[in-house]
This record gives C-alpha cells, structure tokens and sequence, in this order.
C-alpha cells in the first residue's frame, strides 16, 4: 500500500511514515537483483496534485556522446542504502527506520551501463537515490561524473509525467528506467490511495556480459520464498 492520508502519512499497517521524500530512483538498485518492474493501481485520487514522473535510462545513454559511452561502459557504480537522503525532500529518518537499515545492509556493484535482457538495449544504469561512487575513480572524479550523469538522466525530454486518475494501473519496467514520487501531496488536504505490486528481477548484466557483484546483503525473494524462511 502507498498511502496519503489526512490523518498522516501511514503505510499499510497504518503506522507513521518516517519522512514524506521525492528522489528520482530505480528500485531497490542497492540489491544483487534489483525488481524487474513494479504495477501501481491508484484507488483514491486527489483532484490535483500526485503526479508520478519516469525518465527514460535507454534514451538518456542513447543520447551521451560517443566518447562518454565508450568510457562508461567498462565502469561499475556501487549501489547502497544510507540513512540518510540528499535532495528534495526533508530527508528526516527515525531511529526505527535507521536501525532497520543498519541490520539489513545492501551494498552490490553494478555496470554503470547495463544491457536490457529482452530488448539488448544499453541503458545508463544509474538510479540517483541509491548510487554512491564509481569504482575505481577518486572521489573528486566519481563526484563530478556522478553528477553530470544524474542530472544528464532526467533530461526533461527523456521523462514523462502521468496525472493520476482512480482505477488507473502504471506498469514499469525496472531494468530500463528510474521514477519520481510526488511530494507535493503532503501539503495538500486529500487523500490518496494506491496499491503497488514489485516483480522480483534477476542479476543485471554489463556491456561485456560482466554481472553485477555483491558486496554486502542477501538477493530479493518472492513472496513465496520469504515465507518458506520462516517454516
């Protein structure tokens, strides 16, 4: 359940949220195998306000020169939670939410560039909230790349933004783009309610058929296998 309500921000066990937030993000890229897609079906609506936004990573590498996609493609980026977020947003974590981080630590190494398993597309595979450095690079050069890829991937003429309407079903590939949560909702007197199912994905996969590398954390399970840990 993603959830807006009057009475507060509450996810499904209707619990305060930690901290109403809006990065641009590809899910759960901190993980050896990060989703390949999610379905989001909004059922409560607010008359304006809401909107989530995509952005295109085949069309943001398609559009780098020729000679930044061959430097690139042979780098890897390191993926992982924090505690704490950088952007738009208040960026405040409780105690509980900062622990949990702690005791389940994702930490994987993907290519910076990754091929679309069905399409074989080349995508820019950088999810803004979660990458932390490219490997090999000092710090300075990493920052500085980092940022022109990051603000390079959310070109507005790679991005489009979806108005919301009850009943509506957004289904999105993982693999292939990062997304916007809105955040505008939070100051506005209205509910809003959506669903959102999440596909468990399989290792990306570099230019050269290099795979991602785990550093620290266990794969995603299936629903099915979450509870087989617990018989």
């Amino acid at each position: 359940s993603v959830a807006k309500l009057r009475k507060g921000n509450t996810t499904y066990r209707g619990k305060p949220m930690q901290r109403p937030w809006s990065f641009w993000h590809t899910d759960l890229t901190p993980a050896i195998n990060p989703p390949t897609g999610s379905i989001l079906r909004g059922t409560i609506i607010p008359p304006f306000g809401g909107d989530t936004q995509w952005t295109n990573l085949n069309a943001a590498y398609e559009a780098l020169s020729d000679k930044m996609k061959d430097m690139i493609e042979d780098l890897n980026a390191v993926h992982q939670f924090k505690t704490s977020f950088n952007g738009v947003g208040n960026g405040k974590t409780s105690d509980e939410y900062a622990a949990n981080v702690k005791d389940r630590i994702l930490i994987t190494e993907h290519p910076l560039v990754t091929v679309h398993p069905e399409s074989k597309k080349k995508v820019l595979y950088i999810s803004p909230q979660f990458v932390d450095r490219i490997s090999g690079l000092h710090p300075r050069e990493s920052e500085n790349l980092l940022e022109f890829l990051l603000e390079h991937s959310v070109r507005p003429e790679f991005t489009v933004r979806y108005r919301w309407e009850e009943g509506d079903i957004a289904f999105w590939d993982n693999r292939s783009t990062a997304h916007l949560a809105p955040l505008d909702i939070f100051d506005a007197d209205f509910d809003r309610q959506l669903y959102r199912i999440t596909l468990v994905g399989d290792i990306p996969v570099g230019v050269n058929g290099r795979k991602s590398n785990v550093i620290e954390g266990l794969p995603i399970l299936s629903a099915a296998e979450e509870l087989a840990t617990f018989k």
